[in-house]
């Protein structure tokens, strides 16, 4: 077993536009794939095939490719040659020291000159394997898979497949600005767009200098785990409790959550135009806390002219919360913090905002100078996945592409 066949299936149906699509997966799949032992990758008819090196670690590398993008499913295969006598052979191997009760065997033809059919295939090596083994054919839900793909000059077996993420590949869809905090939804709202193959740059509103730097280490960690997606990200820390002070000296109480909410997209949106990000996201949820009422959302968005995404709008926190312990981000984000959010939070927020009242609560506030100051405070960190912090000895597998 030297190769890992890789299969995709939205990006198959793109068409005229599939060779840009397989080709930022192949991408993204060698640059996750770095020091685990992978020789050369090739983009098949409708798969991918990722030749390893005999010091490949398959166990490093089964864990890394749920995270690309735009995979449908994997297996590690045998190659051999398109022949039914190599093939046969092959698929006895494979099942050579294997316990198992029932069996089937799957066979996909690329290559339809291939003197045999499908199921004349399936047939044969399935008879060829009964005679190894005392199993019996199921091919409705059997113990073994085994998994046969003919093509022009070679052919592949494969016994089951690991199911991958799908979605688009990253970077294939543009770029966004995530706005993150240390909660459960943000996260799950990136990874959303992740999926959808968008490249997710991060800003994170902090309340120094009047909270301590809990919410920006956790931000730290769930973007150091969110990284695992697309290999590279920045997030930009931006210090907003200064001009969430000015907003309290100037504005109604019931009025500032959904003001500072107004002030983080105008600062979101400029710092998207100057990375180049086109659209802004956020993990707001519909009804879920007050500045998230149809109301309230609708005057917080009409602070940008950006479009502005909520992957998560429709979703319950039961919902969100599950896809945050699949994610991994969940147990991070359910440490205590010092967020931005709770630094001067009025008891009893306004629930339905108009447009009207929130434009003429701003007009005592210098907007334009609010903004400009959050942009001189804004830090970069830089991420990437995987990181240098490897051995030489799993460094000395380089990729090499063709």
């Amino acid at each position: 077993m030297n190769r890992v066949v890789i299969h995709y299936h939205e990006v198959a149906l793109k068409r005229g536009n599939r060779p840009a699509f397989v080709s930022r997966l192949v991408d993204n799949i060698g640059r996750t794939l770095r020091w685990t032992g992978v020789k050369r990758i090739r983009a098949l008819p409708g798969r991918i095939v990722v030749n390893l090196t005999p010091q490949a670690d398959w166990p490093q590398i089964s864990r890394r490719l749920p995270w690309v993008f735009g995979i449908a499913n994997y297996a590690l295969a045998w190659r051999t040659e398109c022949t039914i006598e190599a093939i046969t052979a092959c698929a006895v191997a494979a099942i050579t020291g294997r316990e198992f009760a029932t069996f089937g065997v799957r066979t996909t033809r690329s290559a339809k000159t291939f003197a045999l059919t499908s199921p004349e295939i399936n047939r044969i090596v399935g008879s060829a394997v009964q005679a190894e083994c005392p199993a019996r054919v199921d091919l409705d839900d059997p113990e073994l898979t085994i998994n046969i793909e003919v093509l022009g000059r070679e052919a592949f077996v494969s016994l089951g497949r690991q199911p991958g993420p799908g979605g688009l590949p990253v970077g294939s869809s543009g770029t966004v600005l995530a706005l993150i905090s240390g909660g459960i939804d943000s996260p799950v709202a990136a990874m959303r767009m992740m999926r959808r193959g968008c490249r997710v740059a991060f800003v994170h509103f902090h309340g120094a200098p009047y909270q301590d730097r809990t919410s920006r280490d956790k931000v730290v960690e769930l973007v150091r785990v969110l990284t695992r997606h697309q290999c590279e990200s920045r997030l930009h820390l931006v210090s907003f409790g200064d001009i969430q002070r000015q907003i309290v000296a100037a504005v109604p109480r019931p009025f500032r959550v959904v003001l500072y909410r107004r002030m983080m997209m105008r600062i979101a949106e400029t710092l998207a135009r100057s990375i180049g990000a086109e659209a802004l996201v956020t993990g707001e949820s519909l009804g879920q806390v007050a500045s998230q009422t149809l109301a309230n959302l609708t005057v917080t968005a009409a602070a940008t002219s950006l479009p502005l995404l909520r992957p998560l709008i429709g979703m319950d926190k039961a919902e969100i919360s599950a896809q945050a312990e699949r994610l991994g981000t969940f147990e991070i984000s359910i440490q205590p913090d010092q967020d931005c959010c709770q630094l001067f939070v009025p008891r009893h927020p306004a629930t339905r905002m108009r447009l009207e009242e929130a434009q003429a609560a701003e007009q005592g506030l210098a907007i334009s100078t609010m903004v400009q100051q959050a942009m001189e405070s804004v830090e970069v960190e830089k991420f990437t996945f995987p990181d240098e912090g490897v051995s030489c000895i799993e460094r000395t597998a380089q990729i090499g592409m063709s």
